[in-house]
């Protein structure tokens, strides 16, 4: 178990570590959690309400990392090679192939994201089982020779977890618990989405604390060890985090262009990590023997991953030292994270062209949203936006910007639950919903979905005398698509 110490006894000020949160909150990023640790020590521990220690969240494509210890596992308990081949492993499934760029496609291809085919989407496929659209080659018909180069390919990992659970006959995480979690404390609440056939969707559906990540990245940067219990081949440790390939075409500085391992990504400061969408991140250092967790929604900020990456090298790691004497830096540092809260929309909070369409109906012609008329209601401290679909009249109460989100249920129904890209009637996300005047005349409305799905919208509003302009763009995986698009209208 890991304890919790002041930064100052694990030799970091922290004054640095406060620069770092105020480097990320100057960029307006949803974070949800960051914690720092540095050998078994816990230094900084910051959750946003209304995240929190027991908040299991989505943790995206870190889940390939998991799967990746999975596979280890599997090949110290003698059920599998690396060098196995798709046709070996998935005999049924490759029967009807000819192409042998396929069929020979090993594990440690896979692994490495060096594999026969490109990246695609399956959720508007219509797929009952993505095991069998991975090899069905209706799908992506461009087949390369393996290990030519390397390339994202996130249904690859899923086929990894689903080879997982066929080899063991049991579900990815419960192997994991067996092999490893239970001992180094993850939690009993953590669990993984599925998908289309009953597997587990093990390249993006990981939920678990950000201690459990923790946990997880300490048992890495051991080395696969626990409490001095050798649990994984400390072989297979090294290679999974090593520079085994590159991941770009030219020399870059980017966080995520430093080299790729067996589902492990090198970054910078001669560090390793698990990356997942929207600031979903474990960082290990090695040489300073410090951890950065962070769990975030930052779909849509273009360079916020690598700033919570480079942030944290550039201004936590490369200051550690020796421990420090304690000092009154650490409780401002707290006081100043107590008063932090969930990023809201950007702008004023008032406008005097609030008056003049408060109450007021708007109708708009058609529109990709299929929105028809919407109405704003406001109060001191936030409002009600009103409006029609085709679901039929919604409602989402929104907090003004200052005066914090509003939290309640998405108004559309439908959406997946447990099993991604399968609708669930009547099923509603959590959200977080604020607004602000970004011009005298110009209404951001801002909603972060924060469910086991987690995604966000911005609705702009351009009011000019009776007429109303409207802009919708989302930023989630496969949901609020009726969320986009643009419309013009004017009062009803």
């Amino acid at each position: 178990m890991m304890n919790n110490v002041t930064p100052e006894r694990a030799g970091i000020r922290s004054a640095d570590i406060r620069s770092y949160v105020q480097f990320l909150e100057s960029h307006h990023y949803a974070m949800h959690s960051i914690l720092i640790a540095r050998g078994d020590d816990i230094i900084f521990e910051h959750y946003v309400k209304p995240f929190h220690a027991d908040f299991c969240h989505r943790l995206y494509s870190v889940t390939k990392s998991f799967t990746s210890l999975a596979i280890g596992f599997c090949i110290q308990d003698g059920l599998v090679r690396l060098d196995s081949t798709m046709k070996e492993l998935f005999p049924e499934e490759t029967a009807g192939i000819t192409d042998r760029n396929v069929l020979n496609q090993t594990v440690r291809d896979m692994l490495m994201m060096k594999t026969s085919k490109s990246n695609f989407s399956w959720f508007t496929s219509g797929c009952d089982d993505r095991v069998k659209q991975y090899f069905d080659p209706r799908f992506n018909k461009n087949y390369r020779p393996p290990q030519s180069f390397w390339e994202y390919d996130s249904p690859g990992s899923f086929v990894l977890g689903a080879l997982v659970e066929r080899l063991t006959g049991k579900r990815l995480i419960e192997y994991l618990r067996e092999k490893c979690l239970d001992k180094i404390g993850f939690s009993k609440e953590a669990r993984c989405l599925k998908c289309p056939g009953g597997h587990s969707w093990a390249d993006s559906a990981f939920i678990a604390k950000p201690r459990d990540l923790m946990y997880m990245a300490r048992f890495v940067l051991n080395g696969g060890s626990w409490n001095g219990e050798q649990l994984l081949d400390p072989d297979y440790i090294r290679d999974a985090t090593d520079n085994l390939t590159a991941n770009s075409r030219d020399v870059s500085p980017d966080y995520d262009k430093q080299g790729y391992g067996y589902q492990f990504w090198r970054t910078n400061g001669n560090c390793y990590a698990c990356f997942g969408m929207g600031g979903q991140i474990a960082v290990m250092c090695p040489e300073k023997d410090m951890i950065l967790v962070t769990t975030a929604d930052t779909q849509g900020d273009g360079p916020s991953m690598g700033h919570i990456v480079d942030g944290f090298v550039n201004l936590v790691v490369k200051n550690a030292g020796e421990p420090l004497p304690e000092s009154s830096n650490h409780g401002e540092l707290l006081t100043y994270c107590a008063g932090l809260r969930l990023s809201e929309a950007i702008g004023d909070p008032f406008s005097l062209t609030e008056a003049k369409i408060d109450g007021v109906e708007y109708s708009l012609a058609e529109n990709p949203m299929g929105i028809t008329r919407f109405k704003f209601t406001f109060n001191s401290d936030g409002g009600v936006f009103e409006y029609t679909n085709a679901q039929g009249d919604k409602t989402l109460d929104f907090g003004r910007v200052g005066y914090g989100n509003k939290y309640g249920l998405f108004p559309e129904e439908g959406y997946s639950k447990e099993i991604g890209s399968v609708s669930e009637p009547g099923h509603r996300y959590k959200c977080a919903a604020s607004a602000a005047w970004a011009a005298q005349s110009t209404l951001s409305l801002r909603v972060q979905v924060i469910d086991d799905y987690f995604g966000n919208m911005t609705a702009t509003f351009v009011f000019d005398g009776d007429n109303v302009k409207l802009e919708m763009k989302k930023t989630a995986e496969d949901f609020l698509k009726e969320y986009t698009g643009s419309a013009v209208g004017h009062k009803a």
